[in-house]
This record gives C-alpha cells, sequence and structure tokens, in this order.
C-alpha cells in the first residue's frame, strides 16, 4: 500500500445524523428523503403499513384491523357452512367494505395495507360491493331483481 492509500484508511467514516436510508455507492449510509424515488430497487413498506397500535402492545392489538377483518369473514364463513349462505356472503362481503373504510380512516392498519393506499381501498371496496351484489342476486329467490339483467342474459343465450 502506498502512503495515500494507508492515510485514506485511516480517515474516520462520516457520520449522517438523523434518518438514514439504505446504503449509498460506498456502502455508507446516505440521508433519506420523505419524496419517492423515480425508480424503485427495492419493496418498500406500504403507506399505512405501521403498527396500528405502540409497540410494546401485544401483538394481536398490534394489528386489530386485520383481525377485525378476518374474525367477520370467518363468522360469514361459517354461516355459510351452516347453510346460510345468503346472510354468510352479505357478511363476507361488509367485511371487505369494512377493510377499505378502516384502509382509508386510520393512519395505521398494521398489515391490513398491502399496497398503496388508493390501491387496497379500491380492492377491498370493489370486491366487496361485488361479492354483496352477487349475494342479493343468488337463486333462488334473490332479495335484488336487475330486469336488464335477464333480459341481456335471454339475449346472449338466444343468439
Amino acid at each position: 500500500m502506498d502512503g495515500q492509500a494507508k492515510q485514506a484508511s485511516r480517515r474516520p467514516e462520516p457520520r449522517i445524523e438523523g434518518r438514514v436510508s439504505a446504503a449509498g455507492a460506498g456502502g455508507q449510509g446516505k440521508r433519506a428523503s420523505r419524496r419517492f424515488p423515480l425508480f424503485t430497487r427495492d419493496t418498500a413498506r406500504p403507506e399505512g403499513g405501521g403498527r396500528a397500535a405502540s409497540g410494546d402492545a401485544p401483538a394481536p392489538a398490534r394489528q386489530w384491523p386485520l383481525l377485525a377483518v378476518i374474525a367477520t369473514v370467518a363468522i360469514g364463513l361459517l354461516l355459510t357452512a351452516l347453510d346460510v349462505f345468503r346472510v354468510g356472503t352479505i357478511l363476507i362481503g361488509v367485511a371487505l367494505i369494512a377493510g377499505a373504510v378502516l384502509r382509508w380512516a386510520l393512519p395505521d392498519v398494521g398489515m391490513l395495507a398491502v399496497r398503496s393506499r388508493f390501491t387496497d381501498m379500491v380492492t377491498y371496496g370493489v370486491l366487496g360491493v361485488a361479492i354483496v351484489l352477487l349475494a342479493l342476486m343468488a337463486q333462488p329467490r334473490p332479495w335484488l331483481e336487475i330486469p336488464f339483467l335477464s333480459d341481456t342474459l335471454h339475449r346472449t343465450i338466444t343468439t
């Protein structure tokens, strides 16, 4: 090693105070920015994906939004298994709609946050509404009848 290399190796590493994101080019930490990068190089936690309760709370309390949705879906599946099909599937759809509302209303929802807030809300909401509507229109004796759907079905089958 020459003299400059020895001197450079003895130089203390610069310390970066405050928030630090992933390592920079030389393996050193670089200052974090609140702006999203132009190109994504790694998987980031979804916005709102923090704990729903403080870190010293037990695990179920930290994930209460997800557990509430899962418990409601489980009750709906149980009702469906007990031959109360329509009420059970409506309950499953309502649980998904409630998940969309929780995702919208709460800043941190724990593991209920999977993607961005907007994508989660749209996904949970659309699937919940679709399940509720299909449960209401299920045969026999549907609770909701949409006249143009049966006309469309008859026209599609006869042509």
